[in-house]
């Protein structure tokens, strides 16, 4: 793994011990080159409550690599969350900066109504 991949992954799990440390879900995103995911993880780790991403076929119609595509998958994970009946999470960015389509997402999500 090159110095970039290990200093990311060693962000995410310093941020991650803490909310497991505080017992909240939270709301994990994640990012590669083409799509953006979202899961929303039980305080223990060991369930996703609600899912969203750009492969589904309702997001897949026109660019999944933009931040326009970032705020529709907030939007929906939101939704999701409130008919699981989640209102509060912890937000997860996995060691990415909060930028681009990573805080488009986090935006359209607290403008569907989570809390964090």
């Amino acid at each position: 793994m090159n110095a970039k991949t290990e200093s990311r992954l060693r962000r995410a799990r310093r941020s991650r011990l803490k909310m497991r440390e505080l017992r909240v879900n939270r709301l994990s995103v994640h990012r590669t080159s083409q799509h953006i995911y979202a899961q929303i993880i039980a305080p223990e780790g060991d369930r996703v409550l609600a899912t969203a991403s750009t492969l589904e076929e309702t997001l897949r119609g026109g660019s999944t690599s933009n931040s326009a595509a970032a705020a529709s998958v907030g939007k929906l994970i939101a939704e999701r969350a409130k008919a699981a009946g989640i209102a509060k999470v912890a937000f997860d960015r996995s060691g990415f900066k909060y930028h681009g389509r990573v805080k488009a997402l986090a935006d359209a999500a607290r403008e569907g109504g989570l809390e964090f």
